[in-house]
């Protein structure tokens, strides 16, 4: 059975491209183009990973990162926030909102898919 993964961006060229990347890997893909959305989708699919934008509409990725880890039915799926914010600070928020990955963009596609499959290891595990 192939591992599913939550795309959360609101711009759909970068979840397309997302979805393509993970899709030729073998893992099936949800899109999410908001937070509130991610939230739904979350606790609806189950899914085995999450790859999750900070700068969303409705309710930012941080925030969404902390519904889901602070809930113990969701807390064990790993979150990777891929963001374009890098500042120090940005970073520590998401280490405190509970993300288990911190990923800028741009991002190198093959660093994308080694922490993808390192989290969903450690997730089987878990």
């Amino acid at each position: 059975m192939s591992k599913r993964i939550l795309v959360v961006d609101d711009q759909e060229n970068i979840a397309r491209i997302l979805r393509m990347m993970l899709e030729n890997q073998g893992y099936e893909t949800e899109w999410a183009a908001d937070g509130a959305e991610a939230l739904r989708l979350a606790k609806s699919v189950d899914p085995d990973l999450i790859l999750l934008d900070v700068m969303l509409p409705k309710i930012d990725g941080f925030k969404v990162c902390r519904l889901l880890k602070f809930d113990k039915k969701y807390s064990r799926i790993p979150i990777v926030l891929l963001t374009a914010k890098s500042s120090p600070l940005d970073k520590q928020a998401g280490r405190e909102a509970g993300a288990d990955y911190y990923l800028e963009k741009p991002f190198q596609p093959l660093h994308l898919i080694q922490v993808v499959e390192q989290l969903i290891a450690l997730e089987g595990v878990r």
